[in-house]
């Protein structure tokens, strides 16, 4: 039950691209979409979790906050270096200056995550019906998300299309292998709750720093920020009914 669940989920995940796709002659609304959906995944579904899996303690902080915030830097910081190495390689024309190497990169966190989506599918149909029926509903739902986020961001970084679909068809595929893995084994809580910490620092940082700033660029409509707005309150209103 839990993999044939996990199949709707690789369906859903490829409408997301479909969409991401399909509605490039309004790219600013597009990503002004997708900031939002990445803000509302990150704070409302991401660090919750984190933050209940990962319930310890550094210096008074919240272990699953400080993975987060290494998280941001360590995309900063990445992003940056490879800019660089790609500037002086004479190679930043026609990217703006954007490394496709940090755009495989996120995608490649959003495959990770859409991979845990799938244990967790396994892991509550283990516990029971009811529970792996709610935590399927979360995982479907919010899978248009994952599948619209990881075209798009693969692609604002200048990778080509044919990689873009390589990641958004590994994406769609994470949560059928996810739950087919629970039958073998089981990730401890804990580091479960470290990844979605990083992971969450990531995306923050990709939706504040390059996401929304590109929306806004050349289009700062008002309609701009009213499709990033509908994206958090979409995740919103996914996260209320599967609780």
């Amino acid at each position: 039950m839990a993999v044939i669940v996990a199949l709707s989920a690789f369906l859903m995940t490829l409408v997301g691209g479909w969409t991401a796709q399909r509605v490039t002659d309004r790219r600013h609304l597009v990503l002004g979409l997708a900031g939002g959906l990445v803000l509302g995944v990150v704070g409302l579904d991401l660090l919750p979790e984190a933050l209940e899996a990962l319930d310890s303690e550094l210096y008074g902080v919240p272990t699953a906050l400080l993975l987060f915030v290494a998280g941001f830097l360590g995309a900063h910081i990445m992003e940056h270096l490879l800019a660089r190495r790609q500037a002086a390689h004479g190679a930043e024309e026609g990217t703006n200056g954007r490394a496709p190497e940090v755009g495989i990169t996120a995608a490649s966190a959003m495959v990770g995550h859409s991979l845990m989506d799938g244990m967790a599918i396994g892991a509550a149909f283990q516990i029971g019906g009811g529970m792996g029926a709610a935590v399927a509903l979360a995982v479907v739902a919010h899978d248009f998300a994952d599948g619209f986020n990881t075209y798009t961001i693969t692609r604002l970084y200048g990778n080509a299309r044919r990689k873009a679909l390589i990641m958004l068809f590994a994406d769609a595929a994470a949560p059928v292998v996810g739950a087919a893995s629970t039958l073998l084994f089981t990730i401890p809580e804990q580091l479960l709750g470290g990844y979605l910490g990083f992971f969450g620092g990531v995306l923050l940082y990709l939706a504040a720093a390059e996401i929304l700033p590109e929306a806004h660029h050349e289009h700062p409509a008002r309609s701009t920020l009213l499709c990033t707005v509908a994206g958090a309150a979409f995740i919103w209103l996914v996260v209320g009914i599967a609780g």
